[in-house]
């Protein structure tokens, strides 16, 4: 076959046929729309409803990409479950599908953070351990010396000395492929970071590196599955971590936002100075007084700082403060540096040199943040009390300072849509048939944006018959936690529907409580989140029709129960963001002061996209039916009510409560006994 004639919807016939099926409702129209937006280099924002098949709907145009002409395409994801699911069941079926309908075969590489691949040089003893502490073999408080055969003693050395193991059998080094999993604090005993890495002319195992086979592989691929921060780090920091590529296809795209701002966000605080000089003081047998005198400059002058917002920006003696540590990291960096091609190979150097660049970076990033359009804000942790939970964050207590863009537009049309063809997509890109408030806060609108289309190509699911929106209308306003009226409503949907719920809450806490509560009211099982690993949470409340589960928001994107085991959805308030989140009171601020509505353009299409995504979770296949129940009367009274309402799928609607009680009743009534 020759390597022009590739057609997509060729392709997708040829798929359709082997696997005896049909075409899913707006497959085709999505495969046509992506193969043009290729074809003509214009941006795409497609919304494909759930169950549409928009993995393979993009996959396809890639594969034909591939095969007319010698380029990478990239494929980038918010999850890694997304990730695993492309590359190890995808792709592979569609390949195998497809092989006597391609030319060639199509290469396929998964490309993610150096983070996320265990170190050899590291597990050889290369690097320090990461806390210094002698963790594999700690006694957890016992001083006494271990004998020492005897292994290691806590939980966390346990970790350390089975990923060790690991270390030599594993053939990618991913940590994604080591099951069970361990601790991130585990994790950090084998990994580095880039910055911390030799490097490949420095490092003695470099070879055998499993991150440089990664993207060696990566390199001569095809097709890269990748995620959104490492897809962020390539197009915004300089540094090529990805190869190079002419078209990028983003999916989970409402997530890309978000991961891009977490990408490019930072923090400085008095104790990562400290580590920091620790280091260099071990390490670099580094004069560390000045990085001292620094740390001491900066706790004086941020720790009296109020938690929030700081809207001012930095105060006389702020910026002092970050001017001393940035002239103390450059001078402990320049003491450093005499002859640092000639060293060997020093992981311990490295890190303390790594952690003095990161100080420099943000001190640097932080004394220039009102003219660079950065917000800054100060954090402390809170504390959990047994039985109490978690309180406020003590303004005593030693202060976290952030910094992260006011907007992302600009650095994403800069560095991702000006030179590549993109394509985002997710079943929640559109407000109604809007794409503009998502286009903008991707730099797709505004002067110079370059141009774009937004298509919806639908759902294969019938919505007004397979679902019922339920609004709590006659609900006081939620307030703090979820109120004695809110947990009435709540028990009487579980009796009706007898069990099968999944409880989305905005908090942990209201989660927690709301279950325990209803435990002692309901004669079903609850289960909530954080009593055992999300994977097993899931399993069983998937596999047992009566159970139900509550969580927070990685159940409202994370969860995909077909079945009768999710047949209601409950959601206990619309998801706005906090009303203390700094970031978003300074984007809401900034609209405002340019004559906008900050709170429909901030907080209400972020609102918006959650709660569909959340709504989501309940029809996941053609033979699905069921109830979406908002507990959060504002959705039906509030003014803003209808644009949120135009995010959700079009499911049949009531505000009526026995309507609602008699739906779940008729419901559970068709289920097995």
């Amino acid at each position: 076959m020759a390597e022009g004639s590739i057609s997509p919807l060729r392709l997708l016939d040829d798929v359709v046929e082997a696997m005896g099926g049909q075409q899913r409702s707006g497959q085709h129209e999505m495969v046509r729309q992506v193969d043009e937006a290729i074809d003509s280099g214009t941006h795409l924002l497609v919304q494909a409803g759930t169950g549409t098949g928009k993995s393979l709907a993009y996959l396809l145009p890639l594969i034909a990409h591939a095969v007319k002409g010698d380029t990478t395409s990239i494929v980038s994801t918010a999850t890694l479950a997304l990730q695993a699911q492309i590359v190890n069941r995808d792709l592979p079926r569609l390949l195998e599908t497809l092989r006597g309908s391609l030319p060639r075969p199509v290469n396929v590489a998964l490309l993610k953070g150096r983070g996320n691949y265990v170190c050899r040089h590291k597990t050889a003893g290369g690097f320090p351990d990461e806390d210094d502490s002698g963790a594999l073999f700690a006694l957890d408080g016992d001083t006494a010396a271990p004998h020492p055969m005897a292994g290691p003693s806590t939980p966390l050395g346990r970790e350390i000395v089975r990923l060790r193991e690991w270390a030599e059998e594993t053939e990618t080094g991913d940590r994604d492929e080591l099951l069970p999993g361990v601790s991130d604090r585990a994790w950090r005993q084998v990994s580095v970071s880039s910055m911390e890495c030799l490097g490949a002319q420095k490092c003695p195992v470099a070879e055998e590196c499993f991150s440089e086979r990664a993207r060696e592989r990566a390199g001569k691929a095809d097709i890269v599955i990748t995620n959104h921060a490492l897809l962020a780090i390539n197009a915004f920091e300089g540094l090529a971590v990805l190869p190079e590529h002419d078209v990028v296809v983003i999916d989970e795209a409402h997530e890309l936002h978000d991961r891009v701002t977490s990408a490019v966000s930072g923090q400085l605080s008095g104790a990562l100075i400290g580590a920091a000089a620790s280091a260099a003081r071990r390490h670099l047998g580094s004069n560390t007084d000045t990085l001292a005198a620094a740390q001491d400059a900066f706790e004086n002058a941020f720790d009296a700082q109020p938690t929030g917002l700081m809207a001012g920006g930095l105060d006389e003696l702020q910026e002092l403060a970050l001017v001393q540590l940035r002239e103390s990291c450059r001078l402990a960096l320049s003491e450093s540096s005499s002859d640092g091609s000639s060293q060997p190979a020093d992981g311990g150097r490295q890190m303390a040199r790594s952690r003095l660049l990161v100080l420099l970076e943000m001190s640097e990033r932080m004394v220039s943040a009102g003219g660079a359009g950065e917000v800054l804000w100060a954090s402390r942790p809170s504390t959990f009390t047994p039985g109490s939970g978690y309180s406020a964050a003590d303004d005593s207590s030693p202060a976290t300072i952030s910094i992260a863009p006011l907007s992302v537009a600009g650095r994403l049309r800069r560095g991702l849509f000006e030179d590549h063809t993109v394509v985002l997509t997710s079943a929640t890109l559109a407000i109604g048939s809007e794409f503009g408030p998502v286009a903008g806060s991707l730099g797709l609108t505004g002067e110079g944006a370059p141009s774009w289309t937004g298509v919806d190509v639908g759902s294969p699911f019938d919505y007004p018959r397979q679902g019922v929106l339920y609004v709590a209308k006659n609900l006081p306003k939620p307030g703090r936690g979820t109120s004695e009226e809110q947990m009435d409503e709540l028990e009487a949907l579980i009796k009706a529907s007898r069990g099968g719920a999944l409880g989305l809450f905005s908090s942990r806490r209201a989660a927690e409580d709301t279950a325990d509560a209803l435990r002692e009211r309901v004669d079903v099982e609850i289960l909530c989140q954080g009593e055992s690993s999300m994977s097993a949470l899931v399993k069983q409340f998937s596999e047992e029709p009566d159970t139900c589960l509550f969580g927070t928001m990685s159940l409202w994107q994370g969860v995909d129960v077909p079945g009768i085991a999710c047949r209601l959805v409950t959601i206990d308030r619309i998801p706005f963001p906090r009303p203390d989140d700094p970031l978003m009171t300074a984007r809401t601020r900034a609209v405002a002061k340019a004559g906008g509505n900050g709170f429909m353009s901030v907080s209400a299409t972020h609102a918006a996209v959650r709660l569909a995504q959340g709504a989501g979770r309940l029809i996941r296949a053609h033979d699905d039916r069921g109830m979406v129940a908002v507990l959060d009367s504002r959705l039906a009274t509030a003014g803003y009510g209808g644009f949120l309402r135009a995010a959700l799928p079009p499911f049949w609607s009531t505000t009526d409560r026995s309507t609602a009680l008699g739906v779940l009743s008729r419901l559970a009534a068709t289920q097995p006994a």
